[in-house]
């Protein structure tokens, strides 16, 4: 049996060994393409031109990049000069970035000349003496290429790497503050490995398997998913800058593995029902009926009912007529591992995905455990559940309802701040996550929500806002984003926004000019529509749950807006304060 790594610089060297010459990092439309081998020879000399700079073993050195190769190149060369990287979210403001860079002391950045004029404001400490650009040259600035040509002559590469340890500083990953100034979790080499070491004995992965990087590299899943699956296990990776061309890369890629939050799931969803719908009649209804036959067997596997052999017989006919041809267009039909994650998603998603063929594995966990921390295993999943706590990690709840975990996955603290560190992590070791949840007597966890974000209404009738939202999201493919307000209220309401490519669609059906949210949120066939994808959620929903009434607003929630964090999470009380006009006329 080989033996695990110490360090992710140790795993490094080890895969880049097993196989040099085949691709580590491949970029989307003409971006480069990278060998292990010439993977290996960038990171040596980064390292050294870092160590030229003077960074040294325990520095921090900020990355601020979209998902291109070269984002893998810097990571892994700041880790192999000692030091700590770490990702600063692309939609973070100036203000933002100068708290990041007096927490992490960083005074090095690595950056694309797109970023470089905001990144010069948020320095007005003046501690950032260098900024390396990926994508070209820069006033007063490096270039990645005269990095990596710095000599060092005392630089020793292989020993600093090799003195990187398991308890040494992985990484710090700034949370995306919904509730204050982000705080940076700092995560160390022995926090990551032992996320690995818990996944591959539910799951192996290996050096064949391929996936896409499209999310933010600043949220941990994606870095994990992506970044450290490349140096630990060997996967390909395919940069994806523009997350909006997830979609048509797929088939392109055929990935093996695929890491996707909600909004990205149900966007997955909308697109192959676009599909079905401009079939012929005839086929349409062919495929309803492989797609339902697909859901029901995909019902029964998840509550563990038998599946007659009837049933079992038309699902084999379903798949090999109709639902592979699906999973091919899409591009998802080499997929043989999938995850969502993030945030909670509507359990009839989850259905239609795993009736297709692609059993989409629901996890849950935070940044400050090193990413998932329960997972659906593929041949166990049960839809509604986030799954079972992984290996060597244990979970119980606190009198309150509170989901606590404990294990080498919990981070080693947040930066500078021992007395949120002591709040969070308490004396026996238990993280505090602040999500309300359940474990039944197989282990498997449901999360009600988020401590602080239960709606209770005016009777007193604790409800759970983000069942409500994926109800709205899983029966309106219109709807990009959706709150439900209720807190002390008599009834629940619900403010949406429009998603932009169901606009397009949506107009050019229906003839109109103007596809743009503002001109549709006021279109009536549009609020027709809402109004019929509400009523059909209301459905799912129990009487106190259901929305009475709902604004559709006439703009864009951006990701890293106001309203949403970079992750898509909703910042509740800015949403709130922001539109309490709207809100409060749903109540007059």
């Amino acid at each position: 049996m080989t033996e695990r790594p110490t360090s992710l610089c140790a795993a490094f060297q080890a895969t880049a060994a097993r196989h040099p010459d085949r691709i580590a990092v491949r970029g989307h439309d003409g971006t480069p393409s990278f060998t292990w081998r010439q993977y290996a020879d960038r990171v040596r000399a980064i390292a050294t031109g870092l160590s030229a700079l003077g960074v040294r073993a325990g520095d921090t050195v900020a990355i601020m990049l979209t998902n291109v190769p070269e984002f893998h190149l810097a990571d892994t060369g700041v880790l192999h000069a000692g030091a700590t990287p770490f990702s600063i979210y692309n939609t973070f403001t100036a203000e933002q970035i100068s708290h990041l860079f007096a927490n992490a002391g960083n005074w090095v950045v690595i950056t694309e000349t797109q970023f470089v004029d905001k990144l010069r404001v948020a320095n007005i400490s003046g501690q950032v003496e260098h900024f390396v650009c990926v994508d070209g040259p820069v006033e007063n600035g490096l270039t990645l290429d005269e990095l990596a040509r710095l000599d060092a002559p005392d630089f020793d590469f292989d020993a600093a790497w090799r003195a990187v340890e398991a308890s040494s500083l992985l990484t710090l990953v700034y949370t995306s503050g919904t509730t204050g100034p982000p705080k940076g979790v700092e995560l160390t080499h022995a926090n990551i490995l032992a996320e690995f070491d818990a996944i591959a004995a539910l799951f192996e992965v290996h050096q064949d398997d391929r996936v896409v990087s499209y999310l933010p590299d600043a949220h941990l899943a994606n870095r994990a998913f992506c970044h450290y699956n490349n140096l630990i296990e060997g996967v390909q990776v395919t940069t994806v800058a523009d997350p909006k061309q997830l979609v048509t890369t797929l088939p392109q890629v055929r990935p093996t593995l695929l890491l996707a939050v909600p909004a990205i799931w149900y966007k997955i969803k909308a697109g192959i029902e676009s599909l079905v719908a401009q079939e012929h009649p005839v086929k349409r209804r062919l495929v309803d009926w492989a797609i339902a036959t697909g859901v029901e067997v995909a019902r029964r596997k998840s509550e563990r009912t038998p599946i007659p052999t009837v049933l079992a017989a038309q699902y084999a006919i379903a798949d090999r007529l109709i639902l592979g041809t699906l999973r091919a267009r899409m591009g998802m039909d080499r997929v043989r591992g999938a995850v969502t994650g993030a945030s909670p998603i509507a359990p009839d998603a989850l259905l239609f995905f795993y009736g297709l063929g692609i059993p989409v594995c629901e996890a849950w966990g935070m940044t400050e455990t090193s990413a998932a921390a329960t997972v659906n295993r593929p041949d166990a999943i049960r839809i509604g559940t986030v799954g079972t706590a992984l290996p060597g990690t244990e979970v119980k709840l606190a009198e309150d309802g509170e989901l606590l975990v404990r294990g080498p996955l919990v981070m080693r603290g947040y930066r500078h701040d021992p007395d949120q560190t002591a709040e969070a992590i308490d004396a026996d070791g238990w993280m505090h996550t602040g999500d309300v949840g359940t474990i039944d007597t197989d282990g498997y966890v449901r999360i009600v929500d988020r401590k602080k974000e239960l709606i209770i209404n005016a009777a007193g009738k604790n409800m759970s806002p983000s069942n409500i939202e994926g109800a709205v999201k899983i029966s309106c493919p219109l709807v990009g984003a959706v709150m439900a307000v209720g807190d002390n209220r008599k009834y629940v309401t619900a403010l949406l926004t429009l998603d932009p490519d169901a606009c397009t669609a949506y107009a050019a059906r229906h003839g109109l000019s103007d596809a743009s949210p503002a001109s549709l949120a006021a279109d009536p066939g549009v609020i027709t529509a809402v109004d019929a994808g509400i009523e059909t959620a209301n459905e799912r929903l129990a009487r106190v749950e259901q929305i009475k009434k709902f604004t559709v607003l006439p703009m864009i929630w951006e990701p890293g807006g106001d309203e949403l964090t970079p992750k898509m999470s909703l910042k509740r009380k800015v949403i709130a304060e922001k539109y309490a006009a709207e809100i409060d006329a749903m109540y007059d």
